[in-house]
């Protein structure tokens, strides 16, 4: 392909220029910018189709003259996961935008998979509906947010925004517009477009279930210090049966100590001092971290619920009307190593120790306690090889635990050094799905994990 590519010349070049003005109008083609970057690959033209009729125009040129698709929503996850072997049109999907015309109060909306999620809840919000999505990005599109199988905290009770699919309608390799839900075979191709980074097909829209907002929401927050600490206070919060919505852990990499009510030496400072939850590994962090509940509903039944669960956090808890500032956001800046670790909840407690033992101090961990999927933060000035023998410690542990780490984003030389995924259970599969719906592997070749 990249022979294919560069083997165009001035005319040839020229030629996709014209048609991809052709196709999608000229305010909507153009060359590639510094802006158009896939992961640090800069595409050769960047292409917005009106619709679903002109994208297909677009793979159909592409195929044509041997070009590499990689499909665009808002950017805000562009540089997530690995560098595609090449970027020749970038298929930006904003134009394929919108929400389908359902009755008011229907449980199902179909949705452009260009149009901002926040834009879908807003137009939702004014008939007393929402869907259960709360991927942390800004300004993220709904195809996006699918592309990358990014999920928010709501999760927790309302399952992945995978899980809660009907049906999509996308794009394959060669143009065909398809459209899979409506049992479980279909089903299973609409979710297995989910976290594909456009690697399998360019989703148009997604049908996915509505639900009544809820009239009453409170996050009832207790101060947390270790991941053992985390461990005990999530078993107890399951065990109570309370319906949680969220489940949601901040552990900060800290600096002050802890406040305590009590002088030094106070028989009940050194009590604290002495608790389980105060050790277990040195370096713990010294400022406290946030231990969240969020619960849903009714105001009467919300408020009782929040009331037992204060009850059975004991006197540190606390209840709020509004998130708290780090709510749906991640624990990484641009040019971290990003991490997200994977392990059954009453192992999520080792894999902090064992990432913060490999990196030699605390770092910050934030995400789904209650389902032992959280993200991680390792600082972009680590050397590559130091960074891979800390992945390699981390997934040590993790695999006797059924766990796994992977890097979501990264600085270049990172990203170039250091195995992206770690063991992939279903890379045979994974493999065949390509095989099946890219054979000639034009979309986003090499974002896949095996370098698919």
């Amino acid at each position: 392909m990249a022979a294919a590519a560069s083997s165009l010349g001035r005319s040839g070049a020229l030629e996709i220029t014209r048609r991809l003005a052709a196709i999608c109008g000229p305010p909507f083609s153009r060359l590639g910018g510094a802006a158009d970057e896939v992961a640090g690959r800069r595409a050769r033209w960047v292409a917005v189709p009106g619709g679903p009729h002109a994208a297909a125009e677009v793979l159909r040129l592409a195929a044509a003259h041997d070009l590499t698709v990689v499909p665009r929503g808002a950017g805000t996850k562009i540089d997530w996961g690995a560098a595609p072997v090449q970027v020749d049109i970038m298929l930006d999907t904003g134009r394929l935008a919108g929400i389908g015309h359902e009755p008011v109060g229907a449980p199902v909306a179909e949705v452009g998979a260009g149009t901002p999620l926040r834009a879908v809840q807003a137009t939702l919000e004014r008939t007393g509906q929402r869907l259960a999505l709360d991927a942390p990005s800004p300004g993220a599109t709904l195809g996006g947010v699918l592309a990358a199988g990014e999920a928010g905290p709501l999760r927790h009770r309302h399952g992945s925004p995978c899980d809660q699919l009907l049906g999509v309608r996308y794009l394959g390799a060669d143009g065909e517009l398809v459209s899979a839900g409506g049992g479980a075979p279909g089903l299973d191709l609409a979710r297995l477009l989910c976290g594909s980074q456009g690697a399998l097909g360019v989703l148009v829209s997604a049908s996915l279930r509505v639900q009544p907002a809820p009239a009453s929401r409170l996050w009832v927050s207790r101060p947390v210090w270790t991941p053992l600490e985390v461990h005990d206070l999530v078993r107890m919060i399951l065990a109570a049966r309370l319906d949680p919505a969220a489940v949601e852990l901040d552990l900060p990499a800290g600096t002050p100590r802890p406040r305590t009510p009590y002088p030094p030496g106070h028989p009940s400072a050194t009590a604290r001092e002495r608790h389980p939850s105060m050790s277990g590994r040195p370096g713990a962090p010294s400022r406290a971290g946030s231990l969240v509940v969020l619960l849903e509903g009714g105001p009467a039944d919300a408020t009782e619920r929040a009331e037992r669960l204060v009850g059975l956090l004991h006197g540190e808890a606390t209840v709020a009307h509004s998130a708290p500032t780090w709510w749906r956001r991640y624990p990484f800046a641009p040019g971290d190593t990003a991490l997200r670790l994977e392990v059954p909840i009453s192992d999520l407690h080792a894999a902090v120790y064992a990432l913060r033992d490999a990196a030699g101090a605390p770092v910050p961990v934030r995400g789904s306690a209650g389902l032992g999927v959280v993200h991680a933060a390792l600082p972009g000035a680590l050397a590559p090889d130091r960074v891979a023998s800390i992945l390699a410690a981390v997934r040590g542990v993790l695999m006797a635990r059924e766990g796994r780490c992977v890097v979501v984003s990264a600085p270049a030389p990172v990203r170039r050094a250091v195995d992206l995924w770690g063991e992939i259970a279903g890379l045979a599969q994974l493999r065949a799905a390509k095989e099946h719906l890219d054979p000639d592997h034009r979309l986003a070749p090499g974002r896949l994990p095996g370098g698919l």
